[in-house]
């Protein structure tokens, strides 16, 4: 791990436990399993879209495992499937978004604390530093975990919100998941340097690059990065490189622009295999816990599709209550009628 980041009071933390890193593996196996799952589920018309995230599972699951739910708050893309499974949110609801069935989700973004889903690309950085200046300002000590990719990284909100959280010290870790693509485009040829994290001593921040296929050394970065800012230092910039197995959604053709041999060179070490190598190595697990993880997350894959099959249709009176800030009459007369054919139904 490459850090500039000042010593923090982590220095001392414990190291994780044989069950914490079996609990890791578990999480990562059952994000591998709804990950590719949900790609199928695309293919069958269960859902119309997806974005896959296969090979990022350490990235994902090492980052939320480091943040504290009571006080922490989280803001993903449209990517952070295994952040929303580490936190425990509801993936039936999480789901719903990619079934077309709720703006957001329908699992509560407060009691989650996991923001609505962002589709925006680089939207989600400004909301993180606006949850986390109004921690400083309210005297919280919360820290805004935002997530974007090395894509998202050349948008000019990233650089409006490391400035203005820079400035203001607030308590906000920019997540970079480079996953060496923006689409079609590799990070060579969209971002100078190569490197996020090497931007943050431009606004006098600390960087961090990580190995984003090891689940351990992103959960540490995090980790630290989260102590270093709720110390009231301000915001911390963690870049987990990693590789984006698979096609930018499902409406992506990966073979236009890369070969499978480039993948499969360029992929590294996966991510599942490299914990399960240091499980068996250490004596922290066995055989009979792979198989039991594995079983786990084929039940819980099966038993999260059946809840999105039965999802209901997307409710009309979502134009009413989301959409429009203030009603006009017109509209007010049109839900009126709404729900009044709605209740004769």
């Amino acid at each position: 791990m490459d850090s500039s980041l000042p010593a923090v009071a982590t220095a001392g933390a414990a190291p994780l436990s044989p069950g914490q890193l079996r609990e890791l593996y578990s999480l990562m196996a059952a994000v591998r399993h709804l990950d590719t799952a949900a790609v199928a589920w695309q293919r069958q018309g269960i859902i119309p879209g997806y974005a896959p995230e296969l090979g990022q599972e350490a990235a994902q699951v090492g980052s939320a495992y480091a943040l504290d739910t009571t006080l922490d708050f989280a803001f993903p893309t449209y990517r952070e499937m295994g952040v929303a499974r580490t936190m425990g949110v509801d993936m039936v609801a999480y789901m719903s978004t990619h079934k077309a069935t709720w703006h957001g989700g329908m699992y509560d973004p407060v009691a989650s604390r996991l923001a609505p889903i962002q589709a925006v690309v680089a939207g989600s950085v400004l909301h993180a530093v606006g949850w986390a200046h109004g921690q400083t300002l309210g005297g919280g000590h919360g820290v805004a975990l935002s997530y974007f990719g090395d894509g998202a990284s050349s948008q000019g909100d990233v650089h409006e919100a490391m400035n203005f959280a820079a400035v203001m010290k607030a308590p906000v870790v920019f997540f970079v998941q480079n996953n060496g693509w923006a689409i079609s485009v590799p990070t060579e040829r969209q971002v100078a340097g190569g490197s996020v994290a090497a931007r943050a001593v431009g606004y006098g921040i600390p960087g961090i690059q990580v190995d984003g296929n090891d689940v351990v050394a992103v959960y540490r970065a995090t980790r630290d990065a989260l102590a270093h800012c709720r110390a009231g230092n301000g915001p911390v910039v963690v870049e987990a490189m990693t590789y984006r197995r698979g096609p930018h959604s499902t409406a992506d053709d990966p073979g236009r622009y890369r070969s499978l041999d480039e993948e499969r060179i360029d992929a590294g070490e996966d991510p599942l295999e490299r914990l399960r190598r240091r499980l068996l190595a250490e004596g922290a697990a066995d055989e009979a816990f792979f198989m039991a993880a594995e079983q786990e997350a084929r039940a819980e894959e099966e038993a999260i599709r059946a809840g999105i099959e039965v999802l209901g249709p997307r409710p009309g009176n979502e134009m009413f209550e989301f959409v429009f800030q203030e009603t006009t009459p017109a509209l007010e007369n049109q839900a009126t009628r709404w729900r009044e054919e709605s209740e004769h139904v």
